[in-house]
């Protein structure tokens, strides 16, 4: 099964992450074959040259050859690179698994922090952009910690191969 890691990639804690994430997905089944940009030197050394159209053409080649788009929604705002590559996989309907571990969407159900959303500038919670949000979940769902993400991951490739849920 082909997947496709998108993740933010710019920062070295991002970098980090992300290959952590990734040898776990792999640690899973040796029959994932992960595509990690960041592991492709090609068009992300970034002491080399790849203009955008490289980069384009490189990781849309990947996301098409995909058979599931897993992504790291965390961050200030989701990646734009991300949410590029979301968008590729819903419009060719890959299934999706997001991963958004913001700690600030916990308390959803404390008065105060719900209280707080009338007072201006006073959100307890997290924003994420719908849009991007429901292309996930019309091809897929979003988990909240790494554990059901990787959960997630093994029962799609069991539903894709014909497997029960």
């Amino acid at each position: 099964m082909k997947l496709y890691f998108a993740g933010p990639m710019f920062a070295k804690a991002d970098l980090l992450y992300n290959d952590y994430l990734v040898k776990k997905i792999r640690a899973l089944d040796d029959s994932f074959v992960v595509y990690l940009p960041q592991e492709n030197a090609s068009i992300n050394d970034k002491a080399a040259y790849a203009d955008s159209k490289m980069i384009a053409l490189a990781d849309t080649e990947k996301v098409l050859e995909s058979d599931l788009l897993v992504a790291v929604l965390d961050g200030l705002t989701i990646d734009p690179g991300v949410a590029s590559e979301i968008g590729i996989a819903y419009a060719k309907g890959i299934p999706i698994i997001g991963l958004y571990t913001d700690t600030r969407q916990q308390g959803g159900d404390n008065q105060k922090k719900l209280a707080a959303l009338s007072e201006t500038a006073e959100n307890q919670f997290h924003y994420l952009n719908l849009y991007t949000v429901g292309l996930v979940k019309l091809n897929g769902t979003i988990t909240n910690n790494e554990e059901s993400f990787l959960e997630k991951i093994q029962q799609q490739k069991k539903s894709s191969s014909g497997g029960a849920l």
